[in-house]
């Protein structure tokens, strides 16, 4: 069975819309840059911000530094707490944890405004460790996360590792690194984007999640 658990945070355990998008909003108005419908905003829930800014508005690595220093500039304050636990989850983290299973944190998000969320909504109770990026946005590739927090835990066998999310950056983070994954529906990806980058599991609700990670591994 899967010993340890884990978790990416936006999409999969907390519901951030609200903060991100109004994140994204301040810093595009910062740059005169007309701002993008809510379904796109919502479409940058997941991956790093610096490659968000680079990729969807062509900034250079200057100007996407200064496109995150702008966003956090809003986040930090109000936008990390525009936020809420997804239904079920706060039950489904006690239960895990009762039965003997180590959870963990594993966001591309910074460590330092994860560990403020986790605490506010009530959610650090249930976790070993919070493992996210730095804020000098080194350590932001979902890989290089799974890997620190692998090290972080002292993990021997990686086979004992199930690593949970929403979108296709928590499961090729989770193949470059040799864990299995599982997709979530409740977040921003679909069942198409989880498939095609090779989800292990696929669980539609969190009574699906709780399921497959008390499921006992072939």
């Amino acid at each position: 069975m899967f010993d340890y658990l884990f978790f990416d945070l936006d999409g999969t355990l907390t519901d951030p819309a609200e903060g991100i998008t109004n994140s994204f909003k301040h810093a595009l108005k910062y740059f005169g840059i007309e701002i993008p419908s809510y379904s796109i905003l919502c479409s940058f829930i997941g991956p790093p911000l610096k490659d968000t800014f680079k990729k969807n508005f062509a900034f250079s690595d200057d100007k996407a530094d200064e496109g995150v220093a702008k966003y956090r500039e809003y986040f930090s304050t109000k936008g990390l707490f525009e936020n809420s636990v997804y239904p079920g989850i706060k039950e489904l983290l006690a239960r895990l944890k009762g039965k003997g299973k180590k959870l963990v944190v594993a966001t591309s998000k910074p460590e330092d405004f994860s560990v403020r969320i986790i605490e506010h909504f009530g959610l650090a109770l249930y976790f070993d460790y919070v493992c996210g990026s730095l804020m000098d946005e080194t350590r932001t590739r979902k890989d290089e996360v799974i890997e620190y927090a692998i090290e972080r835990c002292g993990i021997k066998d990686i086979s004992k590792v199930l690593m949970i999310g929403d979108r296709k950056h928590d499961i090729t983070g989770a193949r470059k690194t040799g864990l299995k994954s599982c997709g979530v529906l409740f977040g921003y990806g679909s069942r198409e984007e989880l498939e095609e980058a090779g989800a292990d599991y696929i669980a539609a609700d969190v009574g699906e999640l709780e399921e497959i990670c008390m499921k006992e591994q072939a």
